[in-house]
C-alpha cells in the first residue's frame, strides 16, 4: 500500500503556533490521512509504515522535529489500524524527508524492530 497526497505537514517542535491554531491544523491532518487510509484494507499486524514528509525547504531535524511533524499521521494510522500508537510490538514507524513540492507519502512495509 502506498498513499501520496499534497498535504502540507507542520514543522514539528519549531512551529510557533497559538494552541487553538495548532489543534485545528492537527485535526485537519489527522482527518485527511484517515480519509485516505479508509480506501485500503488494513495490513496484518505486526506491520510497519514509512512516513515521508515532502517539502521544498532544507528539511527538519531527523531526530526531533521530523517525528513531531509526522505525529498526526501516526495517530491517524494507529486509529485506522485499531491499535495504540505506542505499541511498538504491533506497529512501527520510520520517518523520511524529501525535497519537492509539499506532500506526504505513507507506505506500508514489513515489521521491523523499533
Amino acid at each position: 500500500m502506498m498513499i501520496e497526497t499534497p498535504l502540507r505537514l507542520g514543522r514539528g517542535g519549531n512551529a510557533r503556533e497559538f494552541h487553538y491554531e495548532r489543534s485545528r491544523r492537527v485535526r485537519k491532518e489527522r482527518h485527511a490521512v484517515g480519509f485516505l487510509l479508509r480506501q485500503f484494507q488494513r495490513p496484518a499486524t505486526p506491520c510497519g509504515f514509512v512516513i515521508t514528509r515532502i517539502a521544498p525547504g532544507n528539511g527538519l531535524d531527523p531526530h526531533d522535529n521530523l517525528p513531531m511533524a509526522c505525529k498526526s499521521a501516526c495517530d491517524a494510522i494507529a486509529e485506522w489500524m485499531g491499535v495504540d500508537d505506542k505499541r511498538a510490538d504491533v506497529i512501527s514507524y520510520r520517518f523520511r524527508q524529501e525535497r519537492g513540492p509539499w506532500g506526504l507519502r505513507i507506505e506500508s512495509t514489513e515489521w521491523r524492530e523499533p
